[in-house]
């Protein structure tokens, strides 16, 4: 899986208990991943799995150990529009990773929304542009979303607002499922 999320923003608010959490994840933006390599992911290349119904999961930190919210749960809500991914979940406090997520994220050490999927084949195109590589994925099977310290797509940062009251570089190593093709 690949993880990355472009210029997107996360929200949290708190109301009886639970935190709520707004999210978008807009299509069409262009970012750098790695030096000569950028990525755009298209307007609703994520499709297939939101459309569908299929099991997604809100995690901390791509940990499926650490889940925050799921449409099985019917605590995550995932809207695909032409623009954007619309990302709503409500977050429990009932357990100790939930709670630290929150804990970080009121402490700015978490600002980060990150996808976690797979390219279909024939899911993407790959051109030469200048030095570099632009991969455009127009396919992929989204199998979860995760709140991060350091997202691939530095532009995508979580906002928190108060409604009521109450940096490790990346890995040098290269992972087979993180190839890019020409």
């Amino acid at each position: 899986m690949l993880w990355g999320t472009p210029a997107g923003a996360l929200e949290l608010r708190s109301e009886g208990g639970a935190t709520r959490l707004r999210a978008t994840f807009p299509y069409g933006v262009e970012t750098e991943l790695a030096a000569g390599r950028r990525e755009i992911i298209a307007s609703r290349a994520f499709a297939s799995r939101i459309e569908t119904g299929d099991e997604i999961h809100l995690l901390s930190g791509h940990d499926f150990g650490k889940p925050l919210a799921s449409r099985s749960a019917g605590t995550l809500r995932l809207t695909d529009g032409d623009e954007a991914l619309t990302v709503e979940a409500t977050i429990g406090e009932g357990t100790s990773w939930a709670r630290d997520f929150l804990a970080a994220h009121a402490e700015g050490l978490i600002r980060g929304l990150s996808p976690g999927f797979r390219v279909a084949d024939g899911g993407e195109r790959v051109e030469r542009r200048g030095d570099g590589v632009v991969r455009t994925v127009t396919v992929a099977a989204l199998f979860e979303l995760s709140a991060v310290t350091r997202p691939a797509y530095p532009a995508a940062q979580i906002e928190a607002r108060a409604w009521a009251p109450a940096t490790a570089p990346r890995s040098a190593t290269r992972h087979p499922l993180n190839r890019w093709r020409l």
